[in-house]
């Protein structure tokens, strides 16, 4: 029984995900239990508050979209060996770029204006990880290390640009001028006005974009496959030719490039300007999600689909259930990411076993015919 057993794919992209979060339900369930409510109504309530009404619905899809973008970023990091946890600082950079291009396209039509909001928003998240991963391709610098660094670095020069620089004279709280209503990224509201009063934009659907995106970059194409041969085996792709130096600084731009991209959802989109600390920890949820989903863009998808639920479920239930206060929300969100993020890999050997002692039967079977 010590030998690994190998799995097919979904177990990995869909089994053990589900398992691990139905663990962390149960151990959820027990809290709530102790403190006096019904776990079950507690998941029905956070079911529909995340999806029964337009309302929470929409606020479930603003929160999935921030979380694609951050899962993503991590997740292409992790192909090639990297482990990025500054999504928080690349996703915060990236505002100034979107903020920036919206202010000197203002009164552009938004259509002629996304991509442009997009590449600005790109360049800058992908450059404040480029540093980090030049760091440690020409300098030996831990790129662990680093990109915590220049989340402090970025959470600093932000607070004083939005505060000191970007507050208009008149307002008193920490925000820049607003983006011109024409630029603006819409609602999804005026398409869908189930959705009616809610921050869902069409930020939503880059997102849903950018997941094909990168399944296409990883699996279908030279530089992914470069990626992936680095993350598996470094010396491998340095005697193959491959330049490692050059690949983590690409892939750490381009996974802060779609770290960046949470700037539309909430500078280009949902808020309309730059607010000081809009990014509220989705940075980190970020690592969770890519962990999750095993990096995959379906998992990704998903994952990001459960802290969307998570958050604005979670919302629902601390306003429905008084019992149940916000600390303890925090509680089954973490169990959720200690599950899926740190002992994701506790339930594989249970999973092992059952698919061996399955395959054995089989055969018995076979051969007993």
């Amino acid at each position: 029984m010590s030998a690994r057993v190998s799995l097919p794919r979904w177990v990995d992209i869909v089994l053990l995900p589900v398992l691990n979060v139905t663990l962390a339900f149960i151990i959820g369930g027990i809290v709530v239990l102790v403190v006096g409510e019904n776990p079950i109504e507690a998941v029905r309530i956070m079911l529909y508050g995340a999806f029964g009404y337009g309302y929470g619905f929409g606020f479930t899809l603003y929160y999935t979209t921030n979380f694609i973008f951050t899962g993503l970023a991590v997740a292409v990091a992790f192909h090639a060996g990297l482990f990025n946890i500054g999504g928080e600082g690349q996703s915060y950079v990236a505002g100034l770029g979107a903020l920036l291009i919206a202010f000197a396209v203002g009164g552009l039509h938004w259509a002629l204006a996304l991509p442009l909001i997009i590449i600005a928003a790109g360049l800058v998240g992908g450059f404040w990880a480029f540093i980090p991963g030049w760091l440690q391709a020409r300098r030996g610098s831990h790129v662990v290390i680093t990109t915590i660094m220049m989340n402090f670095i970025a959470t600093s020069l932000m607070s004083y640009l939005i505060s000191r620089i970007l507050k208009p004279a008149n307002v008193s709280s920490d925000m820049s001028a607003p983006i011109d209503p024409v630029t603006r990224l819409p609602f999804l509201a005026e398409w869908f006005p189930l959705l009616r009063n809610t921050p869902a934009n069409i930020s939503f659907f880059v997102a849903i974009a950018s997941l094909f995106f990168v399944y296409w970059l990883i699996w279908r194409t030279k530089f992914g496959y470069a990626i992936r041969t680095m993350g598996h085996n470094p010396t491998a792709a340095r005697y193959a030719g491959m330049s490692n130096a050059r690949l983590i600084m690409l892939t750490m731009a381009i996974s802060g490039a779609l770290a960046g991209m949470m700037a539309l959802n909430e500078t280009a989109g949902a808020q309309g300007r730059l607010m000081l600390n809009y990014v509220a920890g989705a940075g980190f949820v970020g690592i969770a999600v890519a962990f999750m989903g095993k990096a995959h863009p379906i998992g990704v998808g998903l994952s990001a689909l459960l802290f969307g639920v998570l958050y604005q479920g979670g919302q629902e239930l601390a306003f429905s259930m008084p019992a149940i206060t916000r600390e303890m929300i925090v509680t089954i969100q973490a169990l959720v990411i200690l599950f899926t993020g740190a002992m994701s890999e506790m339930l594989r050997r249970p999973v092992e076993i059952a698919f061996l002692l399955s395959r054995l039967r089989s055969a018995d079977e076979g051969g007993g015919r």
